[in-house]
C-alpha cells in the first residue's frame, strides 16, 4: 500500500510540473508550485487527480489550477482539441467559422473570468486561420446557437456555468445544426483534447486577435436579428400596448437584464420593474445563496418585496445566462404561488398551440405539427396532442436530445412549435433550438395580459387547462450521494432484485406494469424488448410504470451528486378528485423512498429543502411548497 502511495505521490508531481512547463498564468501556476514545493498530495491529488470530462454537456467544473478545474490552460487545451476535431469534420471551417459567447463569472484567486476563458478560445482559432465570431460584450446562452445557426456557422461555443455556484465555470458546445452536440461528438472531441495538450505557440498571446481580420464581432447584428425573430412570436400587439398588468424581472446578478428589457419593447410591453440589487451583472451573486431562480422563494425574496412596493402581479426570473426561466404570479389570497417548470410547460404549450391555431386555417396542417418533452418531464403535451391532433415526442433528458429532434423534424418540413423539459427550460422559438429564457420570459408575459382582458390569472387558466386535458400531478426531488459506489450498487440492486436479472414486480402495495431501463436498452413494452430512446451505459436511468397509472423515473445526475426521481399522475378530463390523486401519488412516491432508494440503509442524505411541492394548480390561491435551496455542483 505504500509503494503504491509513493508511486502515486510521483505521479502526481509529474503531472504538476508538467502543467508548470504549460501554464503562463502567474496565479495559477503559484498555487501550484507552492503545493509541489510543500509536498502536498492532497491538494495535488484535488487538481491532479484526473482530467475534467468533456461530455455531450461540452465542461463545468470549479475555476483554478490543475487539469480538474476551468483555468487559462485547461480551455486552451480544450479548444485546440475542438479546433482539430472541427478541421477533421469541416472542410470549409476556414471559410465558416465558429461564435463564442461568454458571460460575466470570474474568479479573482485564479485570474480566470469568462471573458479571459472566450478570448483564449478564440485566440486558438485565429492562430489555425479559422474566423471568428466573438461577442464583445456579455450575452444570453441562446445567443450563440442562434448565431450558428442565423450565420449559416460550424460550431458554437458559449463560456457559462449557468446556475452552478459562483466559483464554477463551463465550456458548452453547438454543433452545426444550432443544437448542443451529442454522441459521437463528445467522444471525438475528448480524443482530440487529449492528443493537443501542448499549447500552440501563440496560444497564449490573446491580444493578437484584437488586430486580425479573422476576429468579427456579431454583438450589433444578432441583437437585431434575434429580436425580429422572436416578434414572429407576438400576436397581440394591440393589447400588449394597452394593458395594465405590471411585471417585476430579476436576471439574478446574471446577464438577462438589458436583453429581456429589448424582449419587451419587442413585443410593445410596458417595460418589466427590474430589482435593483441584482439587475447588473455580479459574479459574486451577493444577494442569492445559490443563483438558481429553478430553487424558487429563496432567489425571489427580492422580486417579491419589489412587486409588492409597485403592484405588480407577475414575476420572471432569468438564472445567470438567461436561458432558463422562472415564474411566480401573486394569487386572489396575497400569497405567491412558484410556478414547476411542468406547470409553466403546460401553460405555454397550451398558449403557443392556440396562438399558433388561430393563425393557421388549414386544418391539414395540423398533420405537421410538434411539440417536445423530455421523458422525466409531464405528459400534459401529449394529452393536449392527443385531443388537438398535433404529434408530441419525447426525448432523453436535457436540451440537447429536444434541439437536435427538432432540427431533425424541421429539416422534414415540420413546424415545431415547442418543447420543454421539468427543470425550468423552454424553447419557444425555433430560431434557437436550445432552452432560451428571454423569448419564453416575453411569451409568458403577452400570455398573462391576454389572459388579464378575460379576466383570467394564469393560475386559473393552468386549472382550465388540466380541466381539459386532464389533470396531471407531478412530483420530483432528489438525494445527495457522494459516493459512485453506492448509486451503482443501488442500481445493480434494482436490476437483481429477485435473482439475478429480475426487476421488481411491485413497490410496497403498488405494483408494476412496466419497465424501461436507458442504461441497458431494456424496455418491456416492446415487442422485442428494446427501448427506442437512446441508451448509455455511462448515466442510471430506470422507469416504473405502475398498475395505477403512476409512472415513476430515477436517474443520476450529469453534472451533481444526485439521485433525482420524476414521478406523474394522469387522470382523464373530468376527473377532478385532485386531493385524492395528491394522496396516491404522495403514497407512490413514499414507497419509492422506502423500498426502491432505501436511504438509511444507503445513507443518503434527503432533500430535506424542496423548493417545489406537488406542480400543478387547482385554485387560484394555491401555493408551491418553497423551502431553502440546495446548492447546485
Amino acid at each position: 500500500m505504500a509503494a503504491r502511495s509513493s508511486a502515486g505521490d510521483a505521479a502526481l508531481r509529474r503531472a504538476a510540473e508538467q502543467w508548470l512547463l504549460w501554464d503562463k498564468n502567474p496565479k495559477t501556476s503559484a498555487i501550484v508550485k507552492q503545493l509541489v514545493a510543500e509536498g502536498n498530495a492532497a491538494e495535488l491529488q484535488k487538481y491532479f487527480g484526473s482530467r475534467m470530462e468533456f461530455g455531450t454537456a461540452g465542461l463545468r467544473a470549479a475555476m483554478g489550477p490543475g487539469i480538474s478545474h476551468m483555468n487559462d490552460l485547461t480551455i486552451i487545451q480544450t479548444t485546440q482539441g475542438f479546433c482539430r476535431y472541427l478541421e477533421k469534420n469541416f472542410s470549409d471551417l476556414k471559410k465558416r467559422g465558429v461564435v463564442i459567447g461568454f458571460d460575466a463569472r470570474a474568479h479573482l484567486s485564479s485570474g480566470g473570468s469568462s471573458k479571459r476563458f472566450a478570448r483564449l478560445a478564440a485566440n486558438a482559432f485565429i492562430s489555425q486561420g479559422i474566423p471568428v465570431y466573438l461577442f464583445s460584450d456579455i450575452t444570453p446562452t441562446p445567443f450563440v446557437p442562434y448565431t450558428v445557426t442565423h450565420l449559416k456557422l460550424c460550431a458554437g461555443i458559449m463560456v457559462t456555468a449557468s446556475h452552478n455556484p459562483k466559483q464554477d465555470n463551463g465550456y458548452k458546445v453547438y454543433w452545426e445544426n444550432g443544437a448542443q452536440i451529442i454522441s459521437p461528438h463528445d467522444k471525438g472531441i475528448s480524443q482530440a483534447i487529449e492528443e493537443n495538450q501542448e499549447p500552440w505557440p501563440q496560444a497564449w498571446d490573446d491580444k493578437l486577435i484584437d488586430s486580425s481580420l479573422l476576429l468579427h464581432d456579431p454583438y450589433a447584428t444578432v441583437n437585431k436579428e434575434y429580436f425580429k425573430d422572436i416578434q414572429k412570436q407576438c400576436f397581440h400587439r394591440n393589447i400588449n400596448k394597452e394593458t395594465n398588468l405590471k411585471f417585476v424581472h430579476t436576471s439574478v446578478h446574471g446577464v438577462g437584464h438589458k436583453f429581456v428589457q429589448l424582449a419587451f419593447k419587442a413585443f410593445d410591453l410596458s417595460p418589466p420593474f427590474a430589482v435593483p440589487e441584482q439587475k447588473d451583472p455580479d459574479p459574486e451573486f451577493p444577494t442569492v445563496k445559490y443563483p438558481n431562480p429553478e430553487e424558487g422563494k429563496g432567489v425571489l425574496t427580492l422580486s417579491f418585496a419589489l412587486a409588492e412596493k409597485d403592484g405588480a402581479k407577475i414575476i420572471l426570473a432569468n438564472d445567470p445566462d438567461a436561458d432558463r426561466l422562472a415564474v411566480a404570479e401573486k394569487q386572489e389570497s396575497g400569497e405567491w404561488k412558484v410556478f414547476s417548470g411542468n406547470e409553466l410547460g403546460a401553460l405555454l404549450g397550451w398558449w403557443i398551440f392556440t396562438c399558433w391555431k388561430n393563425n393557421n386555417r388549414d386544418t391539414c396542417a395540423i398533420k405537421d405539427v410538434y411539440m417536445l418533452s423530455s421523458t422525466v418531464s409531464s405528459k400534459i403535451l401529449r394529452a393536449i396532442a392527443l385531443k388537438e391532433g398535433f404529434h408530441f415526442e419525447e426525448t432523453l433528458t436535457g436540451f440537447k436530445w429536444m434541439g437536435n429532434r427538432a432540427k431533425q423534424l424541421m429539416d422534414q418540413g415540420k413546424a415545431v412549435l415547442f418543447a420543454f423539459e421539468e427543470a425550468i427550460g423552454y424553447m419557444c422559438c425555433p430560431a434557437v433550438l436550445d432552452k432560451d429564457g428571454v423569448s419564453a420570459a416575453v411569451i409568458t408575459a403577452e400570455m398573462a395580459s391576454f389572459l388579464a382582458t378575460r379576466n383570467l390569472s394564469l393560475s386559473q387558466q393552468l386549472k382550465a387547462v388540466y380541466d381539459e386535458y386532464g389533470f396531471h400531478i407531478t412530483k420530483a426531488s432528489y438525494f445527495i450521494c457522494h459516493d459512485p459506489k453506492v448509486i451503482q450498487q443501488l442500481f445493480d440492486n434494482l436490476r437483481n432484485f429477485d435473482g439475478k436479472n429480475t426487476y421488481p414486480k411491485s413497490c410496497g402495495r403498488f405494483k408494476v406494469s412496466g419497465i424501461r431501463d436507458l442504461t441497458t436498452g431494456y424496455d418491456s413494452s416492446q415487442p422485442d424488448q428494446k427501448a427506442i430512446l437512446p441508451t448509455s451505459k455511462n448515466s442510471q436511468m430506470i422507469t416504473f410504470t405502475f398498475a395505477n397509472g403512476g409512472v415513476a423515473t430515477m436517474r443520476t445526475s450529469g453534472t451533481e451528486p444526485k439521485i433525482k426521481y420524476y414521478s406523474e399522475l394522469c387522470a382523464p378530463p373530468g376527473n377532478s378528485d385532485v386531493e385524492r390523486l395528491k394522496k396516491e401519488l404522495d403514497e407512490l412516491v413514499n414507497a419509492l423512498e422506502k423500498h426502491f432508494f432505501q436511504p438509511e440503509k444507503n445513507n443518503l442524505q434527503r432533500k430535506t429543502d424542496t423548493c417545489f411541492g406537488y406542480q400543478y394548480s387547482s385554485n387560484s390561491s394555491s401555493t408551491s411548497q418553497v423551502k431553502k435551496p440546495f446548492l447546485h455542483f
